[in-house]
């Protein structure tokens, strides 16, 4: 068994794709100095996108707030209100598909389509709480100008456009409202205040807040005090408010030899660096692509490395079917079955070790954004990190590792105290707090 780890081990070092490759201090001082430099305003890889909202706002009991939710192919709209002791109840929702997720639309289409998807539930409430999960420069007054859209969404005209302004025009000439209060934010604003929301009614205390996502895609927020946003004018320096790091596109993490190539092939290849390192849409592939050099390299069978090349790619949940069934009926067992008795262990090695390169690197993100936030955490008021995700969560091995690096490094080196917290329906219920509350 050690001869074969070592064959593995060897070949990933010499590519540098092992999570030893992986220096958490150096990429956590990496981070910190993006974000630095995305919150003065210099070119940074983090857009350090500020959301003027705020944390810790009281949140009206029995107020009715319309929500949306549009991310990735579907959009969700819906009524949440909360009771006296403000645990939410989510009514009359519905789901559709994300307006230009299937073919190219016009700006106009794009927001009559939105109007409509809200039509029955508009009266209900002058707030709406809207999570739109693209990257957008946020006002002032909570409007969102979109920068760009992800996720394949096909509404070129839309970009550079005022989402919330648009919306209401589209509303008012349904004749179903127009001067709503729209507040912008993302999912992962959402889910940190959401986090909030959760520990609001169950008498937890902790010292911080942090909102993950790692699911399809990635991104990561955190409190910041005024003070530190040198690139706007006119704050509260008293105050603090929540800042979407845009962490996805995060460029100066210490990359392997296959991450450059697999870079290239993508659609916006220079983009999303770190985002193509561990998330959902690309950890497949890029595992993929290592496992096509092993084969190269002779690290597997004959036998085996032809089945592999009959394979057209290869989906994360695929990669994750193989290590929960290295035995299986999934695309890598089978290839396995067609080589030697070593060819599954090898594989699994592989796999289980570009996982952990994830988790590590997540760590990093997480570790990062910690440290910058200056929260005062102890053992009993720990750092409260909101994560959301279907990789974060499904995915074999991530979440624990993740775990483990965060107790090493953020823990018994930094120490800050943190906890995992999961909440249902974050993206709704995170919308609401802001709807009602901003």
């Amino acid at each position: 068994m050690n001869r074969i780890k070592a064959c593995v081990l060897k070949f990933l070092d010499k590519y540098q794709m092992d999570y030893l490759n992986v220096d958490i201090e150096t990429n956590v001082k990496a981070f910190l100095d993006e974000m630095q430099k995305g919150l003065d305003g210099q070119k940074s890889s983090l857009e350090m996108i500020p959301t003027y909202i705020e944390v810790g706002s009281d949140i009206p009991s029995n107020k009715p707030v319309i929500v949306i939710d549009a991310g990735g192919t579907n959009f969700r709209a819906a009524v949440v209100r909360f009771d006296e002791q403000k645990r939410p109840a989510v009514e009359n929702i519905k789901k559709y598909k994300m307006p230009g997720a299937m073919q190219e639309v016009g700006r106009d289409e794009f927001f009559r389509m939105m109007a409509g998807y809200v039509r029955e539930i508009a009266g209900v409430s002058e707030n709406i709480g809207f999570c739109f999960s693209y990257p957008s420069e946020i006002l002032p007054n909570k409007d969102g100008r979109l920068i760009r859209f992800t996720k394949e969404v096909k509404a070129k005209d839309v970009v550079g456009q005022l989402i919330g302004e648009n919306l209401n025009r589209a509303m008012a000439e349904m004749k179903t409202g127009g001067d709503k209060h729209i507040v912008i934010l993302n999912d992962t604003v959402a889910t940190l205040l959401a986090g909030v929301g959760h520990v609001g009614h169950n008498d937890r205390v902790f010292g911080g807040y942090l909102g993950f996502i790692l699911g399809t895609g990635t991104n990561c927020c955190y409190v910041e005090k005024n003070g530190n946003i040198k690139k706007k004018k006119g704050l509260d320096l008293q105050r603090s408010q929540i800042i979407n790091a845009e962490s996805a596109n995060f460029s100066r993490c210490q990359r392997g030899a296959f991450d450059t190539e697999f870079d290239k092939t993508t659609a916006n290849p220079g983009e999303h660096i770190f985002e193509k390192m561990i998330s959902g849409a690309y950890l497949g592939e890029i595992c993929f692509l290592t496992i096509q050099k092993a084969c190269e390299d002779g690290l597997f069978s004959s036998g085996a490395a032809e089945a592999i090349s009959q394979m057209r790619g290869l989906e994360t949940k695929q990669l994750n079917d193989f290590m929960f069934y290295p035995y299986g009926e999934n695309p890598l067992a089978t290839a396995c079955k067609c080589g030697d008795s070593d060819d599954a262990i090898k594989l699994y090695y592989l796999a289980d070790r570009m996982v952990e390169r994830a988790a590590k690197l997540a760590a990093v993100n997480l570790s990062a954004m910690a440290i910058k936030s200056g929260c005062d955490t102890r053992p009993d008021k720990p750092l409260c990190i909101v994560a959301e995700g279907t990789t974060f969560y499904q995915m074999k091995g991530l979440k624990s590792k993740v775990e483990f690096y965060l107790k090493q490094y953020l823990e018994n080196e930094i120490g800050i105290y943190w906890e995992i917290v999961s909440v249902d329906n974050a993206a709704l219920i995170g919308a609401a707090i802001a709807g009602l509350t901003n």
